[in-house]
């Protein structure tokens, strides 16, 4: 029985990742690894530098010029924070302990991981959440925007953010102690780790952003109508309005490709008769995060300022 139980196991760990070997019924990194493992570590190395640099460049630029100075950007900056340390930290400690590997061995890095990748990728989705906020104030209610949000609001929601996602990330390694505990699976941290955390995580900001985003859309379009019947320039009108449409098409589908599959698959993990395989769920978990890596494109680089910071800080670097 022995002998089986140790034929299966080593066959799950070849099953479900190429970068791993048993050693001594534990589960780590292989010393001759493939090339299928070298392909897959040097393309995730490659989007953690992007990420890195990406949202490097976006906090040098907020940083360095004072016409960056606004509640917007401190947002935008509160955001590249939280995906720098995702392309810093989660990245590297999920590429060194994969989630097919913590299924087998749950010790205090793979709880250290999972913290780490909650409490910062929460932080981002809460980030991006307070950044339609902002857009909505900015857009529907523009007279009352510098009432409504100045940098008091700003830090406030900042410091919100930042503290439900690391009281969410804390949850989970308290769920995971008490999992040792529990001779099956216990039902409160089925419930944190697959309905309350998704929840609070996820669907609760992105229902807001939707909100947000349609609300800022039907405006937008109404204000262009008024200004095609004042001004009956029509041209520049459609031009507005596809512009408008473009880049809430682009914020919302990006980010809803990125992180929608995780969060469903793991919603639904517990109710699917049939396990759902090791390497879907890991994959769906590093489209999430590339998330982190595209922020800096959608939310930095298709605006002018931190184009023209951009080029400054590399022509400064260069010479």
């Amino acid at each position: 029985m022995e002998s089986e139980a140790a034929v299966n196991f080593t066959q799950a760990v070849i099953d479900l990742h190429p970068c791993y070997e048993i050693d001594h019924f534990s589960y780590k990194l292989t010393s001759s690894p493939s090339v299928i493992c070298v392909i897959l570590y040097f393309f995730l190395a490659l989007l953690s530098v992007i990420t890195v640099c990406g949202n490097l460049l976006v906090i040098i630029s907020i940083a360095y010029f004072k016409q960056l100075h606004t509640p917007t950007h401190s947002l935008i900056l509160s955001l590249a924070v939280a995906d720098l340390l995702v392309g810093i930290v989660v990245f590297p400690l999920s590429m060194a302990f994969s989630l097919s590997s913590c299924l087998f061995y749950e010790g205090l890095l793979c709880k250290v991981r999972d913290s780490f990748d909650i409490t910062l990728s929460t932080c981002s989705i809460m980030n991006l959440c307070c950044i339609s906020v902002d857009r909505y104030f900015a857009v529907c209610q523009p007279l009352m925007y510098k009432t409504k949000i100045n940098q008091h609001v700003v830090v406030f929601m900042i410091v919100v953010s930042w503290g439900i996602s690391a009281l969410i990330g804390i949850g989970v390694i308290i769920a995971g102690l008490n999992n040792d505990k529990c001779k099956g699976s216990c039902f409160i941290d089925i419930l944190m780790a697959n309905t309350i955390g998704p929840t609070v995580s996820f669907y609760f900001p992105v229902i807001i952003m939707l909100c947000i985003y349609l609300k800022i859309f039907l405006v937008a379009q109404r204000q262009a109508r008024s200004i095609q019947m004042a001004a009956k320039c029509a041209a520049a009108v459609s031009k507005m309005e596809r512009k408008s449409t473009k880049t809430l098409a682009t914020v919302l589908g990006v980010f809803l490709c990125c992180w929608t599959p995780f969060f469903l698959c793991i919603t639904f993990l517990p109710f699917t008769s049939s396990p759902i395989p090791v390497p879907v769920i890991e994959t769906l978990n590093w489209l999430a995060l590339s998330n982190s890596m595209l922020n800096p494109f959608i939310y930095a680089f298709f605006y002018q300022w931190f184009r023209s910071a951009f080029k400054i800080i590399l022509i400064y670097q260069l010479c």
